[in-house]
């Protein structure tokens, strides 16, 4: 989706040139009496499209996002439980249904017209446009670390304060007194003139009935109460003990059990298949082969090619039947291509340069080249990611009297729901999704496929199936995060300054800004070029932010060590002009004891990111022995503007380093004719408890906008570790993973070099 200008959304029919009769008819008014048949049960008044309070006086936000263990349920109810001043004992979430109805307009709002300057008589007309804006896009997405920073903040907060000046109003009007009598303090309404207490629910039916204002008075920081401070999570208990609904724990009557395999080669098909084993194995009841499938949506379209599924009566069956097939594939243009020829063409395609656009280009790049004291050239290259999620993509389908109802694990529920209608060639409203809690996301579950599968063979069966995909299907079919190669230039003076920065990658991702760098420079030259591969893209977390990171910062240390400086020292002097990324990065070296001289074979190494709305900075200290390599200590420093949930934001960090941890020691899918070589986890491993550093994370709250936490984490990891190891060393590491790399080799060859 290209992005909209506020002028350009404004003008176009809202409230520019007659729109005025326009913006009055879509103004949305009163929506609860719309929508609270679909989540309003028994003894619960809906107030506000994202809040109900039930005859006990409990509140329950109604999250547009998908739970997949960062807590987002928990993180965005203390904003609307505080605006709300409500009693946190008496507040739940639930997620918002998979409907237009309940499309995350609080997103789109953020997304077009943040920091617009709205006049209060507009604002509903914008809302409503707002609302089916969202509706149309399928917007309901949980990604790109936007939860807090867009639906917190232009959603749950204001639904809350929204909701609490209607009871407030309902309890004046009920009393006989000013308004500005009334208080609201732990979910009950006070008048203290009168000594009149009576809690919240006392007046939710006469709430209900009016529409919430779009502009309450917000609070601010100073006046949180929940926001802010550590609150027990609300969807863990239901974790530990085994009672939360994952996809994976739907039971249906007369349900079957499916597994699925696709072409190894992307893009390649079914030429034939041998059923006679597979079927003769007790339990097997069918084999189907699905069509492929072209999909569409706000996440952008992608096709993928028919598969094979085995469906048994329990998933070992079906995955002894999947085994026992004789499948031939059909031969594809792309039979013979592999990681060496993807990179042989990255090369080629940079040094070429043909049809380079620019990030950036300011300065006079050729004179400080030419007049450099010293130029320092590398090349930098990542390897193909999968996301391995710690559960195995699955779905639930029935298809029953034309209406098909699913159960899966996603990150996208409308877009999914709309995909799966489409693909069956289903109205959208004879579609039922259920979203579940998920086992991990990382962008991979924003994909449908795996759903699309389940419901194709509810379908064709008759009957309902749960399609479980193997973890070797996982690896080899997934979206992956790209390969990536970049190439640098840097010119430097007699006095170390740096004076020049040229950047040349291929294949440019979102987000736009990934690959700029916040040192003053005063020549600058990034841009990329073209160079497509057939493998699936996919985004990952962090996105582009997670190769650019690693890039960026490893060749900032290059010049830094070049220039005989500390690498410490030397991005302080070029982040005068950025005082938050100047914060951040010092606190970072403060509590590393940046300066602590190390042990012999001991190293740390320092790393900087903004990304998400946030600044990261981390340092990682290694030891390395007889080309051994453990990772001892991480520490990380987020300033996000403000930690709603100073745990959660802490847990995120973690989980961010982790993830990107085993992506620089491990990670790397390679193709070999065509296909992916790797299967699970044996051969695509992730950092185990033992191995896991201590991890320390600090947190300022600067005041500045909200930033995410989820995504910032992981983009400084890698060039931290390596860094480190160069500091260990001398050996630089410009191609990941490190587990490719002798270590112990190039110790030896640094001893003898000293």
């Amino acid at each position: 989706m290209g992005k909209w200008t506020r002028r350009a959304f404004i003008s176009a029919g809202v409230v520019a040139g007659g729109g005025l009769i326009v913006g009055v008819a879509i103004r949305p008014g009163n929506r609860a009496a719309k929508l609270s048949k679909y989540v309003a049960g028994d003894g619960e008044t809906l107030l506000h499209t994202w809040v109900k309070l039930d005859s006990d006086n409990v509140v329950t936000a109604i999250i547009p996002h998908a739970e997949m263990g960062q807590g987002v349920g928990t993180a965005l109810a203390q904003m609307l439980a505080d605006e709300l001043d409500a009693d946190w004992d008496l507040v739940k979430f639930e997620e918002a249904p998979a409907l237009g109805e309940f499309a995350n307009y609080p997103m789109a709002q953020a997304m077009l017209l943040a920091g617009a300057d709205i006049p209060d008589f507009v604002l509903p007309t914008v809302e409503g446009a707002l609302i089916r804006t969202a509706h149309a896009l399928d917007l309901q997405i949980t990604g790109g670390s936007l939860s807090v920073r867009t639906t917190g903040a232009y959603g749950m907060r204001i639904a809350g304060a929204a909701v609490k000046e209607m009871l407030k109003i309902a309890a004046a009007e009920a009393w006989q007194v000013p308004v500005n009598q009334v208080i609201a303090e732990n979910s009950q309404l006070i008048h203290k003139a009168s000594g009149r207490v009576e809690p919240y629910c006392a007046f939710a039916e006469s709430a209900g009935q009016m529409t919430p204002p779009v502009s309450p008075t917000l609070k601010s920081v100073d006046e949180f109460k929940i926001m802010g401070r550590h609150v027990e999570r609300h969807d863990l208990p239901s974790k530990v003990d085994g009672t939360a609904i994952f996809a994976l724990d739907v039971r249906l009557p007369d349900m079957l059990y499916a597994t699925v395999m696709r072409a190894p080669t992307f893009g390649g098909g079914i030429d034939s298949v041998d059923e006679l084993r597979t079927r003769a194995i007790n339990g097997v009841v069918d084999v189907i082969q699905l069509p492929s499938a072209e999909v569409s949506s706000v996440l952008g379209g992608f096709t993928y090619a028919e598969s094979v599924a085995v469906v048994a009566k329990g998933y070992w069956s079906a995955k002894q039947g999947m085994d026992a097939l004789n499948i031939q594939w059909r031969s594809t243009e792309n039979d013979g291509v592999s990681s060496d020829a993807i990179f042989k063409q990255f090369d080629r395609d940079i040094s070429a340069g043909v049809d380079r656009e620019s990030d950036i280009a300011q300065g006079d790049l050729v004179a400080s080249m030419e007049n450099a004291a010293q130029v320092i050239n590398a090349d930098y290259r990542v390897p193909f990611l999968a996301h391995t999620c710690m559960e195995p993509l699955n779905a639930t389908a029935m298809v029953k009297d034309g209406h098909c109802e699913v159960w899966v694990g996603c990150q996208s529920p409308l877009s999914f729901r709309q995909s799966i209608a489409d693909a069956l060639g289903f109205d959208i409203e004879n579609v039922t999704l259920h979203n579940c809690f998920m086992g991990g996301g990382f962008g991979r579950k924003s994909r449908p496929d795996y759903a699309i599968q389940a419901a194709q063979l509810a379908v064709s069966l008759g009957r309902p199936v749960q399609l479980i995909w193997t973890r070797e299907e996982d690896v080899r079919q997934d979206f992956y995060r790209p390969a990536i190669q970049s190439r640098f230039r840097a010119a430097i003076d007699d006095s170390g300054d740096l004076i020049a920065w040229e950047n040349t990658y291929v294949d440019k991702h979102e987000p736009d800004e990934a690959a700029l760098i916040p040192y003053s420079v005063d020549v600058q030259d990034i841009g990329h070029v073209r160079s497509p591969t057939h493998i699936p893209f996919g985004a990952w977390r962090s996105v582009a932010h997670s190769h650019h990171g690693f890039f960026t910062e490893s060749f900032i240390d290059e010049v830094a060590v070049a220039a005989g400086q500390d690498p410490f020292d030397y991005r302080v002097a070029r982040l005068q002009h950025l005082p938050r990324q100047l914060a951040v990065l010092t606190k970072a070296a403060k509590e590393a004891q940046w300066h602590l001289p190390l042990a012999p074979g001991r190293g740390r190494g320092i790393s900087l990111q903004s990304s998400f709305g946030s600044i990261v900075a981390e340092v990682v200290e290694v030891t390395v022995k007889d080309g051994n390599l453990s990772v001892d200590r991480v520490v990380a420093v987020i300033d996000a503007g403000y930690a709603v949930s100073p745990d959660g934001m802490k847990a995120q960090i973690e989980s961010g380093i982790i993830y990107g941890l085993s992506a620089a020691l491990f990670g790397e899918i390679s193709i070999k004719d065509g296909a992916v070589v790797e299967s699970n986890f044996h051969d695509y491993q992730s950092v185990r408890m033992s191995d896991a550093p201590a991890i320390e994370t600090h947190i300022i709250n600067s005041g500045a906008d909200w930033g995410g936490a989820g995504e910032p984490g992981t983009p400084p990891i890698a060039s931290a570790l390596t860094n480190a190891i160069f500091n260990a060393t001398g050996n630089r590491i410009r191609q990941l993973p490190i587990k490719n790399v002798d270590l112990q080799a190039a110790r030896e060859s640094t001893a003898a070099m000293g």
